[in-house]
């Protein structure tokens, strides 16, 4: 804060970056790192939680011990090397960067986080209720979706925020995958801007100018968390 409110005014909110001496900000780069992470959620956040509620319901067997392998393994993987796989997968094939890309990469972090977070929280929905939706004759699949999900839904929307928390700061994979911007985004098939790049890139320059823009893009990216935190655990618990 001390570091970084200093440099945060309306112009660094909304403008595009500028040469040093002229009056620039990251505003584009701000609006990538939430499209970045709204496209992240849309890969990564119907996988994990539908993996979680198998793992806790049905994976008892062969199969849910392989996907909760492979989700331990993959929560243990460096993000880099998921930024070198989407790159292989989709940015050379494509001969582009883009802001799809980069949305995959931050994705596949967030899978094997909520993927193992759901299946804890659901686990701790007492039998009783699954039962007593059983026993009125409720289909099992009318269970899951309508008792069980709807109680573990604070819970799931914390490990959701866990996952979000974590791949928002996130800079190596996506050097790989939406490399940068300094432009307003116009396609997904685009390189992106985001806070990450924006930081590391600054951090590095010589001029105390750029530094203590870096820095308030990093108090802005924890604003950014905190504000996402506060708006989602509201509108869960006001739907309990």
């Amino acid at each position: 804060v001390y570091q970084g409110a200093t440099s945060i005014n309306w112009t660094f909110l909304t403008a595009l970056p500028a040469p040093v001496g002229e009056s620039g900000g990251m505003g584009n780069a701000i609006l990538g790192t939430v499209t970045l992470i709204g496209l992240a959620c849309l890969f990564g956040l119907p996988v994990g939680i539908l993996s979680g509620l198998y793992l806790s319901e049905a994976g008892d067997g062969p199969l849910g011990s392989a996907i909760r392998f492979t989700a331990d393994v993959l929560n243990g993987v460096p993000s880099i090397v998921v930024g070198v796989f989407v790159y292989t997968l989709i940015v050379a094939p494509m001969k582009g960067y883009s802001a799809l890309a980069g949305g995959l990469a931050l994705g596949l972090i967030m899978i094997p986080i909520v993927t193992r977070t759901t299946e804890e929280i659901v686990r701790l929905v007492p039998s009783s209720l699954r039962e007593a939706a059983l026993a009125l004759g409720v289909p099992s699949w009318k269970v899951v979706l309508r008792v069980v999900l709807a109680t573990a839904r604070p819970g799931i929307i914390t490990g959701v925020m866990l996952a979000i928390a974590r791949i928002a700061g996130e800079t190596a994979p996506l050097l790989f995958t939406a490399l940068g911007n300094r432009y307003w985004q116009t396609g997904l098939l685009q390189p992106i801007a985001s806070l990450p790049v924006q930081i590391y890139e600054y951090a590095q320059q010589p001029f105390d100018e750029l530094i203590g823009q870096a820095w308030a893009g990093a108090l802005v990216l924890i604003g950014l968390i905190f504000a996402l935190n506060l708006a989602v655990r509201f509108l869960g618990r006001s739907r309990i």
